[in-house]
């Protein structure tokens, strides 16, 4: 499935908002981007709040007509990235067909070299941060493989 064309990006330690700007930015430009380890990306701020924030978000909206928001990692990094293309043009959905998010890593890509983005890097950090798997398992995410 992932061609040469196809850039790799290990979200492991990478700060999600910067991440996923980054990401948006280099789809428009006509990069296929592959995302693998989205549970350990992170979101900065308390956990609580962070959590608070998503479960009232949660609320919002009637559980067959939408909105919908996630609860799987993978699709809380795809709906982050989403929210930063114009995805309404036909150059920003697009770009969203060529994203791809893993949990973890797959086989098809174990042997792949990955990259990352310095300007993302959560030692840089001061703050308390979450990971984007704690957060799922906090408003109701429960992993198969585990």
């Amino acid at each position: 499935m992932a061609t040469e064309s196809t850039v790799v990006i290990d979200a492991n330690g990478l700060i999600l908002g910067r991440m996923a700007s980054t990401v948006a930015k280099r789809l428009l430009q006509g990069e296929s981007i592959t995302i693998v380890n989205a549970r350990k990306a992170v979101i900065s701020g308390k956990r609580l709040s962070a959590v608070k924030e998503a479960k009232k978000k949660l609320e919002i909206g009637h559980p067959k007509k939408g909105p919908f928001h996630p609860r799987v990692p993978e699709q809380i990094i795809r709906r982050t990235i989403r929210g930063m293309l114009p995805r309404k043009k036909p150059k920003g959905q697009q770009a969203y067909r060529r994203l791809r998010v893993f949990i973890d890593v797959p086989e098809e890509l174990k042997d792949m070299e990955t990259q990352t983005i310095a300007y993302a890097e959560s030692e840089k950090l001061k703050c308390p941060y979450v990971t984007v798997g704690r957060l799922a398992k906090e408003i109701g995410w429960t992993s198969s493989g585990e």
